[in-house]
Formats: C-alpha cells, sequence, structure tokens
C-alpha cells in the first residue's frame, strides 16, 4: 500500500506541474500572439494550436488531481442522507465506476494513439506527430486511474461510521469558526444544508 500512496504522490506531483505549465504557457502564449497581432500587425501561426493542446493537457491533468482531492462536480444528496453502511457502499459503487470508465478510456486512447503513430499523421500548423498531444488521453486517464484504485482502496479499508463527506454549507461555517451556528443552521434546516 505504501507503494501506491508513493505512486498517486508522483502522479498527482507529475499531474499539478503540468497543469499549472499549461494554463500558464497557455495564457502567455495567448497574450503574445494577441500583442503580435494587434501591435505589429503579424501573429505567429502556430500559436493557435500549441494554445488549445496546452489548455487541452492542462484539463486532462487536472481531472487527475481533481479525482484525489475528491473535488469533481458530484450529485450528492444520497450520499449524504443515507445511513453510514448505505453511504460507504455507494461511495465504493461510484469510484468502481468511475475506475472502469477511467481504464477503459486509458486503454481506448492508447489504441488511438497506436492508430495516429501508424497513419503519421502530422499537425498542420506546429508541424508535429499529432500523436504527441493526443498522449494526453491514456496518460492522464491512466493516472486518474491509479488515483482511483488508491481512493477505492482506502474506502474500502475506512470504517462506514468515519465516512462522512461534509457538506459545502459544513466546510464554509467549520471555516468560520462556529460551532453553534453550524448546529444551530443544521436545527433551522432540519439538516437539509
Amino acid at each position: 500500500m505504501n507503494i501506491l500512496k508513493k505512486m498517486v504522490d508522483f502522479v498527482v506531483s507529475i499531474s499539478k506541474v503540468a497543469t499549472a505549465f499549461g494554463i500558464s504557457a497557455g495564457v502567455a502564449l495567448a497574450f503574445v500572439n494577441v500583442v503580435a497581432r494587434y501591435l505589429f500587425d503579424s501573429s505567429l501561426t502556430w500559436a493557435g494550436e500549441l494554445t488549445i493542446y496546452l489548455f487541452l493537457w492542462s484539463v486532462f491533468f487536472g481531472a487527475v488531481y481533481c479525482f484525489k482531492e475528491d473535488a469533481h462536480i458530484a450529485v450528492d444528496v444520497f450520499l449524504l442522507k443515507a445511513p453510514p453502511k448505505v453511504a460507504k457502499i455507494l461511495m465504493i459503487l461510484t469510484l468502481l465506476i468511475s475506475l472502469i470508465f477511467t481504464v477503459a478510456i486509458a486503454y481506448y486512447g492508447y489504441e488511438y494513439l497506436l492508430l495516429y503513430i501508424d497513419l503519421g499523421e502530422m499537425s498542420v500548423d506546429l508541424d508535429i506527430p499529432l500523436w504527441i498531444p493526443f498522449a494526453v488521453i491514456p496518460v492522464s486517464f491512466a493516472f486518474s486511474s491509479i488515483v482511483l484504485i488508491y481512493r477505492l482502496i482506502e474506502t474500502i479499508k475506512t470504517p462506514s461510521d468515519k465516512i462522512h463527506k461534509p457538506s459545502e454549507a459544513e466546510i464554509l461555517l467549520e471555516e468560520m469558526g462556529s460551532e453553534e451556528l453550524l448546529k444551530e443552521v443544521h436545527r433551522k434546516t432540519g439538516g437539509m444544508l
């Protein structure tokens, strides 16, 4: 398990760097291209395509980090209202479905990548093999699968009564630092927030 934890930490750190680099470089490149176009009446022909690839890579690798932090959008109304044992089963089921999805996309993304390598397709503006920007699909989904395997094992090992996932309102109220306020909100809303 310790090896898996180290692997998850490594994968997440790579994902964070790739996300930060992709967003920063994409914004900088888009800015330089706009300045060049409007001030110097000349633009970098390859900048648009590279900017798109940089943003796509940052989105795909950002998703890996979101899996680690459980930050993806989720409809968790049943999870919040369910008894602890049912909530744990629902979480395990959700993680299993997510894992099956990410493994399938990683596998078929790899197959798609091999097709692009065989075809020798090149990008129009950058003149690089298209398999290079498309490599993000199998790599990022494989990273996501590793993170989901770790979260699934951790969820299975965690006792049902320790799995409580706080709602957004609880998180905000806790950050405000008032335990009494949290109790009062629960009392007035019947625990709906």
